[in-house]
């Protein structure tokens, strides 16, 4: 099926995410319906478990009216894939059922703005990679040199750390600024309360569709045929408790206490037409890391942060495309060693940085640890996350017409609870 050539009977404004090219999944509630798989065009969700009833789609309703999507992912690409394809060919024939009867279109095609989106996955274990390189020099620069920004093995594998399921929240929700022990440069011992340097992470995850077995490694040839889609993902961090705990262990409260996901996993099917080259990757990689083709994405991130009187104001703008490892390698890396993964597992970016300070993903790189606050258009200024801004993460990519998007991924900061 041409991607190129599809256009659809439903009205989608311009600039949608949610064109006839994407058809992500994700789970939707709302007065009538506890908890249904879904996918999405235009303003409107598309109840699946009713297009199942009608027999339009090929696929159990039973895996659709469960909680999470992993049962629905379980089936297989084969399935998902074709599952994907009928809903293409609904929405893009002029004579198809679901147009035509105006009773099922009804029941089928609810707007977004009328329904709850859930968390799409039940996450077993996440992973957090740091993948990047721009932000790993920055970083490293700050609280190295800029001579050994980067650490020995950085160019030589995908860095990254297991971190914590349970408080993975799906976009929409709030939580209070976290606390912990932190140690002021001019104190002997270290101090507790609430976090002071709170900061984001623009990043994306990608969502593993198929299972393996303890022992089993994924090699980046086969990688894609375990990754089922990706997320937007905000790792939220707080960058005054990991100073003082991450040696020599790496984060762990600093990481712990909130991570916000977008409810719509775009396939990697609807990503496919926007693949670019990749870094050149020197010095060379040992063979497990290698890759053949385009791997990298272009997909473009912005980070809005939204004030408590509503208004939002433009924070940075920068791309997939700038990741250094691949979303191949990573899951390759991450499984070279034995390692098991499990339908419904999410594995996060890493920060996303770009090469101008404009594309800089998190406020510790983009006010310079503080010493260049950004000012926003009100004349306020923000060194890090106040308590009640909002962050709102959107991205999308765009080619010959084509436009597939993430929506949003979106969470409000409360102080902290006493």
């Amino acid at each position: 099926m041409s991607s190129k050539a599809l256009s659809t009977w439903v009205e989608v404004p311009v600039n949608s995410d949610f064109t006839i090219h994407n058809i992500p999944f994700g789970i939707y509630s709302d007065k009538s319906v506890k908890h249904r798989a879904a996918s999405a065009i235009g303003e409107y969700i598309i109840d699946l478990y009713e297009l199942a009833a009608a027999g339009l789609i090929s696929v159990n309703r039973e895996v659709l009216e469960q909680i999470v999507l992993n049962d629905f992912i379980t089936l297989g690409k084969p399935s998902t894939t074709k599952v994907r394809q009928e809903i293409i060919k609904l929405l893009s024939d002029e004579n198809s059922e679901l147009k035509k009867n105006q009773g099922l279109r009804e029941k089928v095609l609810k707007k977004q703005s009328a329904v709850n989106l859930l968390m799409p996955v039940r996450v077993g274990d996440y992973t957090d990679f740091y993948s990047s390189m721009d932000h790993a020099v920055n970083i490293g620069t700050m609280i190295r040199d800029p001579k050994n920004a980067l650490m020995p093995n950085w160019k030589h594998l995908p860095v990254g750390y297991h971190g914590r399921a349970s408080s993975i929240c799906v976009s929409g929700h709030s939580f209070h600024r976290p606390k912990g022990q932190q140690k002021p440069a001019d104190a002997e011992n270290p101090v507790f309360g609430p976090c002071k340097l709170l900061d984001i992470e623009l990043e994306t995850a990608f969502i593993i569709g198929k299972a393996t077995q303890l022992g089993d490694s994924v090699s980046t040839a086969e990688a894609d045929d375990y990754i089922f889609g990706m997320v937007l993902f905000n790792d939220w961090s707080a960058r005054d408790i990991q100073t003082w705990e991450y040696i020599p262990l790496g984060p762990f409260l600093s990481k712990n206490f909130a991570s916000t996901v977008s409810p719509w996993i775009v396939t990697l099917e609807a990503l496919e037409p926007f693949r670019v080259k990749g870094y050149e990757q020197v010095p060379k990689l040992l063979p497990y890391l290698q890759y053949e083709g385009n791997k990298n994405l272009d997909i473009k991130l912005d980070v809005i942060l939204k004030t408590q009187n509503g208004e939002e104001h433009p924070v940075c703008s920068s791309n997939y495309k700038y990741m250094y490892y691949t979303m191949e390698q990573q899951l390759a890396h991450h499984t070279v060693n034995g390692c098991n993964i499990n339908v419904g597992d999410m594995m996060g970016s890493g920060t996303i940085s770009g090469p101008d300070p404009s594309e800089y993903g998190s406020f510790m790189e983009l006010t310079w640890r503080g010493t260049k606050p950004i000012k926003l258009k009100d004349g306020s200024e923000r060194k890090f996350v106040n308590d009640y801004d909002t962050i709102i993460l959107r991205g999308h990519c765009e080619k010959e017409g084509m436009r597939v998007g993430f929506g949003e991924c979106v969470a409000t900061v409360l102080p902290a609870k006493p």
